[in-house]
């Protein structure tokens, strides 16, 4: 087909925050570009995920905040007991996700983006079939396609989802009611979450995970002290290497609990209500990926790092994907990454993606953040690449921020390697440990040395300290190593 004869030089389908971020800086770039979604603008972490759950997690961390007497006794303030309206609580995080919703909206059609609403496919190579919200279908043609349909929760065999006694985050978020004793299937960041979210506002919570220990994605230090404070310092019940079988919704909630080796019935539970964490699947089932050859991997599109779609391990002329859908890191700011990416690549500005350098953040109270490599890739790697790998804590204790505000229950952990000093990757617990680990993950990106790094000179007094008190540690570490060497 000729180019002139296109309908559209890009068609992305799905319009989340890669879709978004696709669409837009493709559009800025001079190209003709539509875009596609079936439900809301903004996708999952505008209005099912990272918008709402924040808004959530920061009226529920005021009233925590307020609630905690002794903590704030210690400033010599003594706070009237906390009264809070859930459903106001729950109209912040429903105005939040109005407000960016329509500021997304808004920003592409100011960018010149055709937004399409309707359900989008492949029809073969360059053509997309739009089946709109009226039921009209219709075939569009365009030079590129990116696919950026996201993720949905999954919900595991034998659990019974109703949407509200046994629901997923996407229910979660809208706070439709407390629930007195409520169990949370999985202990990844979705479950931690929402454990810091009920318990705050008065419920009763009981952690499941299928895995051997609760907290399974995250460093072992950091669970440790993670844990200590976030679940046993509130009373969460938490039960591993259980499997929440079979979940059967009403009043009460059955739970059927089996040994996770065994499968051998252990325990059966009574609760009000079920949260289904247990991780995300990608939207991949209704694109006819079958039209252009593409065969997926457990559901998800395979790519390369430009953002190509692959089929039998060679790029697909046209076809891009990003976000959820490739199962890289499955988080917002990820997608945003690939979708610049991929247009960059269409306007032939050759670029590759670094998954190393893309930080990851739980925001509970306090956080955890994590950015590179875990300590057992990081003692892999180090092994196959023959160098021996640096590894320093840095505890809060001693920052006089930390201690100021009466929060001094952290520690940074920094891998490193000692041949060279190159950042690999650090793991963080404790307040605004989401905003430290950005300094961190800028020395991975450029993978700077701790060596310069320990030279650069950080506010005092800030929690920004935490981290210099680490690059040091290590620079002294990498100079012994270097010193034994000579």
């Amino acid at each position: 087909m000729n180019e002139d004869n296109f309908d559209f030089d890009l068609i992305v389908i799905g319009a989340g925050y890669g879709g978004f971020d696709a669409a837009k800086h493709a559009a800025e770039h001079g190209l003709k570009v539509a875009i596609i979604e079936s439900r809301e603008m903004g996708g999952t972490c505008v209005n099912r995920g990272c918008v709402p759950s924040k808004a959530l997690l920061a009226a529920s961390g005021k009233v925590r905040e307020l609630a905690n007497a002794e903590h704030l006794s210690g400033f010599g303030i003594h706070a009237a007991p906390v009264r809070f309206e859930r459903q106001k609580i729950a109209d912040h995080a429903n105005n939040l996700v109005s407000a960016i919703r329509s500021n997304l909206t808004k920003a592409l059609e100011r960018a010149g983006v055709t937004i399409l609403r309707g359900k989008g496919r492949l029809e073969g190579n360059q053509c997309v079939g739009l089946r709109e919200i009226s039921g009209v279908d219709r075939l569009l043609s365009s030079k590129n396609v990116i696919i950026a349909t996201g993720s949905d929760p999954f919900v595991p065999p034998g659990i019974e989802t109703d949407g509200r006694t046994v629901f997923t985050s996407d229910e979660a978020v809208n706070l439709e009611w407390l629930p007195r004793w409520i169990s949370i299937i999985g202990s990844g960041y979705i479950g931690l979450e929402f454990a810091d979210i009920y318990t705050a506002l008065g419920c009763e919570v009981t952690m499941i995970e299928a895995l051997d220990r609760v907290m399974p994605t995250f460093d072992p230090d950091i669970t440790k002290i993670a844990s200590r404070y976030l679940l046993d310092g509130r009373d969460i019940d938490s039960r591993s290497g259980l499997l929440a079988s079979k979940v059967i919704p009403g009043c009460p909630v059955i739970i059927e609990l089996s040994d996770i080796k065994t499968r051998e019935l252990k325990e059966k539970l009574e609760v009000d209500a079920v949260l289904v964490a247990t991780g995300r699947v990608p939207t991949s089932k209704e694109l006819n990926l079958e039209s252009v050859g593409v065969n997926l991997d457990k559901g998800f599109i395979p790519v390369d790092e430009r953002m190509r779609v692959l089929v039998k391990g060679k790029p697909l002329p046209n076809l891009w994907a990003v976000g959820d859908v490739t199962g890289k890191l499955m988080l917002a700011h990820t997608a945003a990454a690939q979708g610049t990416v991929a247009v960059d690549n269409i306007l032939n500005n050759t670029r590759k993606i670094d998954y190393r350098s893309i930080p990851a953040a739980t925001f509970t109270h306090p956080e955890i953040s994590s950015v590179g490599f875990s300590e057992v890739d990081a003692k892999e790697f180090a092994s196959k690449d023959g160098f021996e790998l640096g590894v320093v804590r840095s505890y809060f204790k001693a920052n006089s921020k930390a201690l100021a505000e009466l929060e001094s229950d952290g520690l940074m952990k920094l891998l490193f390697r000692k041949d060279t000093g190159e950042v690999l990757g650090a793991h963080i617990y404790g307040l605004h440990a989401a905003d430290l680990i950005q300094e961190v993950a800028n020395a991975v990106a450029r993978r700077q040395t701790v060596v310069e790094l320990s030279c650069e000179v950080h506010t005092h007094p800030t929690l920004s300290e935490v981290v210099e008190v680490a690059y040091k540690q290590a620079m002294k570490q990498v100079q012994h190593s270097a010193d034994s060497n000579k």
